[in-house]
């Protein structure tokens, strides 16, 4: 790690990673506010941004991606969200299963599962709103944004870990995850559950090609800061392609 080794471990299991997503979502939606003042909403519509504001910033889904040929935004979404429920429970899942993961794999790997499991949910979402025929509780989105893609992809790879080491108990609560995330989906309107399934493949495919059971080598750590810096890009074209089309 060129020297870099004893800083990085005082950050902790998963290098600061998940300080660094809660801060940097916040910082989002915080700034989605500064295109247009937040609806103030109901209880499930809190604080909403507008669509110019999360549009701006790179939501995605169906109409972003083929509508405006704005493809990249599937590296975008989720690190923006629709409300203050909405982003506070997507946080907290985040603080309960990322140091999970970078336990079983390591915060290189956890990264790239993070990274790799929005863009794939993305992109199912947006796949399935323009080419899949409307079932019920699986309806791709026109406009999609939030971090359960990366989230599904994080338990996807608990799952994969509780299967390659054995472990029944690893297996089971990942499975109980799961159950929850299809429950709510089927509950709640308005959940990507396109964004959810496809997250959750995204994840368990990542993680199965990482393979746990292997240790951590410097190229993971190059492919996981290589894939922040990618998502930095694709924030900064998304704003300025939208002010130029807005404008």
């Amino acid at each position: 790690m060129w020297g870099f080794a004893p800083a990085l471990t005082r950050l902790g299991r998963d290098m600061g990673f998940v300080p660094f997503v809660i801060t940097g979502c916040v910082v989002m939606y915080v700034a989605s506010w500064l295109v247009n003042p937040p609806r103030v909403g109901g209880i499930f519509d809190l604080l909403s941004p507008t669509f110019e504001g999360t549009f701006i910033l790179g939501s995605s889904g169906r109409n972003p991606v083929f509508l405006y040929k704005r493809w990249w935004t599937v590296l975008t979404a989720s690190w923006l969200h629709a409300n203050i429920i909405h982003i506070a429970l997507n946080m907290m899942s985040v603080r309960n299963v990322a140091p999970i993961v970078a336990e079983f794999y390591g915060a290189s790997r956890m990264v790239i599962i993070y990274v790799v499991s929005g863009v794939v949910g993305f992109t199912a979402s947006t796949l399935g709103g323009a080419f899949i025929p409307r079932i019920p509780f699986l309806t791709g989105a026109g406009y999609t944004v939030g971090a359960s893609a990366s989230i599904a992809g994080l338990i996807g790879a608990v799952f994969f870990y509780g299967h390659r080491t054995g472990s029944r108990a690893i297996s089971d609560q990942a499975r109980m995850w799961i159950m929850m995330f299809l429950v709510m989906g089927a509950v709640f309107q308005g959940i990507d559950n396109w964004a959810h399934i496809g997250g959750l493949a995204g994840g368990y495919l990542c993680a199965k090609f990482l393979d746990p059971l292997y240790p951590e080598r410097l190229d993971h750590f190059l492919i996981a800061v290589g894939s922040l810096v990618l998502t930095l890009i694709a924030i900064v074209v998304s704003v300025v392609d939208a002010f130029w089309f807005l404008g």
